[in-house]
């Protein structure tokens, strides 16, 4: 029997990422487990490739499949709802897994009204905040300034019908809203409505990204960075990004992290307010988000000290370059050009020089693939857009 396993959880770009990382660093097995037709399971960087389904007992079975090659395995979820599974199988894999997160605190720090309270009680600033979990609490929407921003307390969407986001901005959206959350909140759902910080996110919104170890109790690593733009709007997810950010997102971002006891790879993202030059946060993320490879174009392997850290060998402390380095998606930048009124100037100036996400010459079929769905998507996006006119 193997002694050692990567297992990345997810194949969509942040795990091909992961793949990248691990490889490039000498991790001899990696394992997959996807979900269909996702790129990363394209990869011929792979030890082992498992199609599963997103039910937690499949998830388990694949574990036990791969435990029975290898001793231990070091797990790395991308998605909100893989932590919550790894946390409820928790007591049934820890004997031969790596988990990477606190597990006495797991289900509240995803919770983005805690994530707030915590906040509140680190000195970090953040946007004015209301917890609806309840008809009477929908009532107080009334007392924010429009637009008003409304997302579920937890990531959602990805396995069920709710909304990722609601901005809404005139009496006559708010009763709509208003009705949406009735309707969510029967079914069990929980949302927080803040106010919408002003001005467009594009490169206003930074990240500090770190590892912190369950056994050292310490930041072992750690990054900061920039999104350029998002995909398909301003609330959407990442297109492009950078790591430049203010010595203050470092500051902040440590902060929360220690102060919520946080392990595993952390991710608190702040946006810019231009009204009192503060950087608010806007959620913490625990896990790898699809543009963490930025950190490894400048220097820093969070992915790979978390493997270290897991199978106990020294973990060698990296210092973040100060050579400004961009990573881009090519999928959201072309859809976004389609889309987006006077995207151009970004579209520019976020690929001049960039490194694209999924690129890999001695790998080049996850990228290759994912062109294929480049032109489905960007095919169904122009469709749309004539149909409207």
């Amino acid at each position: 029997m193997n002694k050692n396993c990567a297992v990345i959880l997810g194949g969509y770009v942040n795990g091909y990422s992961i793949i990248q990382e691990l490889h490039e660093q000498g991790v001899e097995h990696i394992a997959l487990l996807h979900y269909g037709n996702q790129v990363a399971s394209y990869s011929k960087k792979l030890t082992l490739i498992l199609k599963i389904s997103k039910k937690k007992e499949d998830l388990l079975l694949n574990l036990k499949k791969i435990n029975e090659k290898f001793e231990k395995l070091v797990i790395f979820p991308t998605d909100d709802h893989q932590l919550e599974q790894l946390h409820e199988l928790h007591d049934q894999l820890q004997s031969f897994c790596f988990l990477p997160f606190n597990k006495t605190n797991l289900n509240a720090a995803l919770d983005k009204f805690v994530q707030y309270e915590f906040c509140e009680q680190l000195g970090v600033p953040y946007p004015k905040t209301i917890s609806i979990n309840t008809q009477s609490d929908a009532s107080q929407l009334d007392r924010l300034p429009f637009p008003i921003l409304i997302k579920p307390n937890k990531r959602e969407d990805l396995n069920s019908n709710v909304f990722r986001s609601l901005l809404v901005h005139s009496d006559s959206e708010l009763d709509k809203a208003k009705m949406k959350l009735k309707k969510y909140m029967e079914q069990g759902f929980t949302f927080l409505a803040s106010e919408c910080i002003p001005g467009h996110t594009n490169g206003t919104i930074y990240a500090y990204t770190a590892y912190r170890s369950p056994n050292s109790k310490k930041i072992e690593n750690e990054w900061v960075g920039r999104k350029l733009t998002q995909y398909p709007s301003d609330y959407g997810v990442f297109s492009s990004a950078s790591n430049e950010a203010p010595a203050i997102i470092m500051e902040q971002g440590r902060k929360l992290v220690k102060g919520m006891d946080l392990y595993g790879i952390c991710e608190p993202e702040f946006k810019w307010d231009p009204r009192d030059g503060k950087y608010k946060l806007m959620e913490i993320n625990l896990r790898s988000m699809m543009w963490h490879r930025t950190g490894n174009l400048a220097g820093v392997y969070l992915q790979y000290t978390q493997w270290c850290d897991a199978i106990k060998i020294p973990i060698n402390k990296q210092a973040q370059q100060k050579i400004m380095v961009k990573f881009s998606y090519l999928k959201h930048e072309m859809i976004n050009l389609l889309v987006r009124k006077r995207y151009y100037k970004y579209f520019k100036g976020n690929l001049r020089g960039a490194t694209l996400a999924l690129w890999d010459r001695k790998d080049p079929l996850p990228f290759v693939i994912d062109q294929f769905y480049t032109i489905i998507e960007f095919v169904k996006v122009f469709i749309k857009k004539i149909i409207r006119r």
